[in-house]
């Protein structure tokens, strides 16, 4: 099998073709609107494409924000959606089930941490890695018999979406929407060792960031500033968060972002890529961490066996040999194509990991740029910008060389117009 999944034009009777006509009125009245969102419905996709209710075709560089770790409808996931759906779907997590075991098994192999923990998304993650922290911290507490709960992170980081993980994060105005904050969330400064070190106090109990601040605009920690990092909170006594929700899974060239810098924490947390496009996330921790008692943590679809079969199905297709180095060259590409165009154009460069890369616009044309991608025909470009000034890239790991030059001569085209 190709690793590649080469765009194909879908015949007449494609999935959803059918139900076009119902989308000629949007009925988005009953929808809780939480985004603004384009007049159109998407109705298929294969690989690298995605579909709308009048037949026109998107090449997708956001992927669901790096999700679709194979993108559209790989084959591995359809045949595990459907195996699995035809056996059992959710028996209760109170139970085991041959899909739960199987990837937390992987999962342990893989990344050297020998406890896991399912979940849907990569905020419930990141809240149960928080919820380990402070436990933890319960029973290791500081000199004066208190139990330690501050845990530090970093201005600008995102966590996600609960208000504990929103207060985690270190986005701008995210302390006001839904004030009062969780509190015990000191912020650092990324890359900032100092900063760290200021804020560690009686009740720290850890340090959680992420490898590349994806939110942010594709930041990238240092190799030195991890390994620092590590150094430090082995040194205090506290524990090491790495959150790689969005970098985890293959996304940045290795399995785990993490492993590039040659360290390895003590909790990491997983979401989007891990499921290709289904809920699942996942937080993993060192055998001696696993403190849980039964009852402090759970969830109705932890671990259910249709979302672990296709999380299973994805980890093996990305583990397996040669896939890695397939998309560490198709970054390379990449890079060089992005860095041209900002030569061409009067950029500043472009930066990140792997499949997780930003063009830096050098001017906040980012939002302009992204709808009139969108617009583009006779085939539509779906880009994604973090920030005003620059545009965030997540393709498929799977992406073809073909899929990244017309995504580039379609960017060409744009930025021709537009700067």
């Amino acid at each position: 099998m190709s690793l590649a999944n080469s765009p194909a034009v879908p015949p007449s009777n494609a999935p959803g073709a059918a139900r076009n006509a119902r989308f000629a009125e949007f009925p988005t009245g009953a929808l809780l609107p939480i985004t603004t969102r384009p007049e159109l419905v998407f109705t298929h996709g294969k690989g690298g494409w995605l579909y709308d209710h009048e037949g026109k075709r998107y090449l997708d560089f956001i992927q669901g924000w790096a999700v679709n770790s194979l993108g559209h409808c790989h084959p591995v996931m359809r045949d595990a959606l459907a195996t699995q759906g035809a056996l059992l779907l959710n028996p209760s997590p109170a139970f085991y089930n041959g899909p739960m075991i199987e990837l937390a098994d992987l999962l342990a192999t893989l990344s050297g941490l020998g406890k896991v923990f399912f979940a849907n998304s990569g905020a419930e993650a990141n809240e149960s890695a928080i919820k380990l922290a402070r436990k933890w911290g319960q029973l290791h507490p500081n000199a004066s018999g208190g139990a330690r709960y501050e845990i530090i992170t970093f201005r600008n980081g995102f966590h996600g979406r609960t208000l504990a993980t929103m207060s985690a994060s270190g986005k701008p105005g995210w302390d006001t929407i839904f004030a009062p904050q969780v509190p015990g969330f000191p912020k650092a400064e990324l890359n900032d060792l100092a900063s760290v070190e200021a804020l560690i106090g009686p009740d720290t109990v850890a340090v959680m960031l992420e490898p590349i601040q994806g939110e942010a605009g594709v930041v990238p920690a240092t190799t030195t500033f991890l390994k620092e990092l590590r150094a430090l909170t082995q040194a205090r006594g506290l524990l090491l968060i790495v959150d790689e929700v969005q970098t985890g899974c293959g996304r940045t060239g290795t399995l785990f972002a993490h492993q590039q810098a040659g360290i390895v924490p003590d909790i990491m947390t997983l979401g989007k890529g891990i499921g290709g496009g289904v809920p699942l996330a996942a937080m993993l921790c060192a055998d001696e961490l696993a403190v849980f008692q039964p009852g402090d943590q759970g969830g109705t679809y932890n671990g259910n066996p249709l979302m672990c079969a296709v999380g299973l199905a994805v980890m093996r297709t990305v583990s397996a040999p040669g896939f890695l180095e397939f998309v560490r060259a198709q970054a390379d590409y990449l890079s060089a194509g992005l860095q041209h165009l900002s030569s061409k154009y009067g950029g500043e460069g472009e930066r990140g990991a792997g499949l997780l890369r930003a063009l830096l616009l050098g001017r906040d044309i980012g939002p302009q740029l992204v709808e009139a991608a969108r617009d583009m025909a006779p085939d539509g470009l779906l880009l994604n910008s973090a920030r005003p000034n620059l545009l965030r890239f997540m393709p498929a790991l799977n992406v073809s060389r073909e899929e990244i030059d017309q995504m580039l001569s379609m960017l060409d085209t744009l930025l021709a117009k537009h700067v």
